[in-house]
């Protein structure tokens, strides 16, 4: 039996991203964060005092998502928001002093989880081209 395109790419595809979602998961649990509230506070971190609408964009996340993860990474104090007087349906977000902390503990030791684990035995050139088809599908399905 041949595979079709969608088993050969786009299964496969979801499969890898569950299965590395599923590893991070579990080394992060250490630290009380999953991989999508990290993503979301990495983001803050490099657009502080920004509103949730601008974070989800930057977060690549959709905006519900995006207002869930902020409400329990405000309970544990690694966020705060202030009223936008600009806009008062929305909301100024910080990082807090605690969630700089959780940052800066976990960028090396995800870092390090990417070269020894996820990458490991994939070479620079290999990455290389694995990142160029993704842009290239990425392209595709834009237009």
């Amino acid at each position: 039996m041949r595979d079709t395109r969608d088993e050969a790419f786009g299964l496969f595809t979801n499969n890898t991203v569950k299965n590395i979602i599923r590893f991070l998961s579990f080394n992060m649990k250490d630290f009380d964060i999953t991989p999508e509230q990290w993503t979301v506070l990495k983001r803050l971190a490099e657009n502080d005092g920004i509103n949730q609408k601008e974070l989800a964009v930057k977060a690549e996340k959709d905006q519900p998502t995006v207002t869930r993860i902020l409400d329990i990474l405000e309970r544990k104090e690694l966020i705060s928001k202030q009223k936008n007087e600009e806009d008062r349906r929305s909301f100024i977000l910080f990082i807090t002093d605690k969630g700089l902390a959780v940052k800066d503990e976990l960028t090396p030791f995800i870092e390090d989880l990417w070269e020894k684990k996820i990458l490991s035995g994939i070479s620079e050139e290999e990455l290389k081209v694995y990142r160029s088809v993704l842009v290239k599908m990425n392209e595709n399905v834009e237009k």
